[in-house]
């Protein structure tokens, strides 16, 4: 969650901003800020470093946004549902669930006590299903493997 709050803070957006308002900003920053844009080596890395920083933070919030996870259910549907956990990791508040499938899935703001059920239940998909597939923001992580 932190990771979240901090890229909408870098782009100046709140929870409700949509795709098209965050493709707007973002092409704005980059005609601001484009590192072409600029004469001395210290103005180009400057710029370069914020550009970087931008650029990572409006991929980010798209893969979270409401509109692009509504195109992928479908898609994430079929993983959840009909492939198996083969791994998992968490870090700070991010748990990263790996599929049989290829696939990988992130999600945000999992708290410790969560995780900690989930790794000592004794049916690690019925409880993803249960208590985090819908429960916390995701994005893809990985893509499934093509059969």
């Amino acid at each position: 969650m932190k990771r979240i709050i901090e890229y909408r803070r870098l782009l100046g957006v709140d929870k409700s901003a949509d795709l098209k308002e965050l493709k707007a900003i973002y092409r704005n920053f980059m005609k601001d800020w484009h590192p072409d844009k600029f004469q001395s080596d210290e103005e180009k890395a400057a710029a370069e470093e914020k550009s970087k920083a931008f650029i990572e933070a409006y991929h980010f919030l798209v893969s979270i946004a409401p509109e692009t996870q509504a195109q992928k259910l479908e898609e994430y549907t079929a993983s959840i549902t009909s492939s198996r956990i083969t791994d998992l990791q968490y870090k700070g508040t991010t748990l990263q669930i790996y599929f049989a499938d290829g696939s990988a899935y992130e999600y945000f703001g999992v708290p410790r006590n969560i995780y900690l059920k989930f790794v000592n239940t004794d049916s690690p998909d019925r409880f993803a299903r249960r208590h985090i597939y819908h429960a916390f923001i995701y994005r893809k992580a990985t893509k499934a493997v093509e059969a």
